[in-house]
């Protein structure tokens, strides 16, 4: 029976696996689905009595699995705000799996988790003093500010929620109707409840009106209702629009309310100096989120919650000791070896307590980039998206739905003829997936369907993004001409 490969042979297996994912990102591999019954036939079988050996898996994961990946990592895939990472967060990846594979301790990798927040609070133009701890992601960054709005509110009162609960106290949270709905579900989680999120509505830029949330909060206080924060978006899913953040924030401050601010995707755009007025404002958040897996091309599962005072994330998360950690939580004068403590004790900051060295992959690319280099890429896929809508502009049977404020807009085909313009526009956007070398979603629009690219991608190039119109343009002639009954 094989024995596993403990050590010595990373190198070789790592190499093997490295060639085979380059020659993934070289492309022409297709659709995993279109092969469906080969990998599954394949991969197909009960678990064995006896395994095939480390020399055996990895041929199978580089002659099988690898090669019936995801699109996310083609150039010309703009559908979510993820895609594949670049090179040196992979690398930094890999690392922090197997010479940390926990964030603590005193290591090089736990003071990188705490160096990186910085660089990214610093990066992301917020206050000096917000601190942070990393998450999976933006649904659990989410949770964690709400964890921390919740505990101030309640202290407010005088009220240890985290010890002794809500005492039937009736809670809001409010965000805009374009709010991600990570949001509601941190408020089912905490206990507050989806249907308290108070859903403010939003102008015709897709960006929440001040004059109804300052309503809305009025309405609540006079009905005894506490509320736990406001919430602005940095950014939007759907078509990247900012809230007005100064105004929402004053609101938040003169009502006595936490104000968080949700810029998963959207918060590195403040490096685009274009855009960068639209965040002002941002000194006012009690806390803040991002994802560097979304525009800064990190793997995914890393994100970020920033809070004015990290320890009120410590009162709102904070866990019973436990036993078996007593020996690396001493207070010996001189620490004799990297197990004598714990390090910063970010477990104590969110709901975690296992986790990977997330801050290595974020100082990599930090690192790699610098500022400038982050900026560059920034504005260069703002660009991507203001290019689109210049062409779709120019296109009498195209209609522009959104202005792109950050890299995403939102589009559709309207030409004369065509009685449902919703489904007209799902099918061109099926035959763009199916067809082409263009993987754009599709949202709404005040109602309407509409074809949404968004640009964060780092392998996009200028020339595949020049010939996106022009493709929806033929492929939408084609379809309407068949419908109407053309040639």
């Amino acid at each position: 029976m094989p024995e596993p490969v403990l050590t010595g042979d990373l190198a070789v297996q790592l190499a093997r696996v490295g060639t085979a994912l380059d020659t993934l990102l070289e492309g022409g591999h297709g659709d995993a689905v279109d092969r469906r019954h080969e990998w599954t036939a394949a991969l197909a079988g009960s678990l064995p009595a006896e395994g095939i050996g480390a020399d055996a898996v990895v041929a199978e994961l580089t002659g099988v699995v690898i090669p019936n990946g995801t699109r996310l990592i083609e150039p010309g895939f703009w559908g979510w705000i993820t895609c594949a990472p670049t090179t040196v967060p992979v690398l930094a990846e890999v690392a922090g799996s197997v010479a940390s594979g926990q964030r603590y301790t005193i290591t090089a990798f736990n003071h990188l988790e705490e160096l990186s927040l910085e660089w990214l609070a610093e990066l992301c133009g917020l206050a000096p003093h917000m601190l942070g701890v990393y998450s999976s992601g933006g649904s659990t960054a989410n949770l964690v500010a709400l964890g921390a709005a919740r505990q101030w509110a309640f202290e407010q009162i005088g009220i240890d929620v985290a010890a002794d609960g809500t005492r039937g106290t009736e809670v809001a949270v409010y965000a805009s109707a374009e709010t991600h709905h990570t949001i509601q579900r941190a408020a089912g989680v905490l206990g507050i409840g989806r249907s308290n999120v108070r859903m403010i509505g939003t102008d015709d830029r897709q960006r929440m009106r001040p004059d109804l949330l300052r309503d809305a909060i009025a309405r609540d206080l006079a009905d005894g209702v506490l509320p736990i924060a406001v919430v602005a978006t940095a950014g939007t899913t759907n078509t990247g629009a900012i809230d007005p953040i100064r105004e929402l924030g004053q609101i938040a401050v003169e009502a006595g309310v936490w104000f968080h601010v949700d810029g998963a995707y959207g918060l590195p755009g403040i490096l685009d100096e274009r855009v960068a007025p639209l965040y002002d404002g941002l000194e006012l958040a009690d806390s803040a989120i991002v994802d560097p897996h979304k525009w800064l091309n990190a793997p995914v599962g890393v994100a970020a919650t920033f809070v004015r005072d990290r320890m009120i994330l410590h009162r709102a998360f904070t866990q019973e000791p436990a036993a078996y950690l007593e020996s690396v939580q001493s207070d010996h004068d001189v620490i004799a070896t990297s197990l004598d403590d714990m390090g910063i004790h970010y477990s104590e900051f969110g709901i975690e307590l296992s986790a990977p060295a997330r801050g290595v992959v974020v100082w990599s690319i930090l690192r790699e980039l610098g500022r400038d280099g982050v900026a560059a890429r920034i504005r260069s896929d703002d660009d991507f998206a203001r290019t689109v809508a210049d062409q779709v502009r120019a296109q009498p049977n195209l209609e522009l739905l959104t202005e792109p404020v950050l890299s995403i807009l939102c589009f559709r085909y309207a030409a004369d003829g065509i009685d449902d313009l919703d489904v007209f526009n799902d099918a061109l956007l099926r035959r763009l997936q199916r067809e082409t070398p263009y993987l754009p979603s599709s949202t709404r629009v005040g109602g309407a369907y509409a074809i949404r690219p968004c640009f964060i991608n780092a392998r996009t190039t200028p020339e595949l993004v020049d010939g996106f119109v022009a493709t929806v343009v033929a492929l939408g002639d084609e379809l309407r001409a068949t419908l109407l009954g053309g040639p």
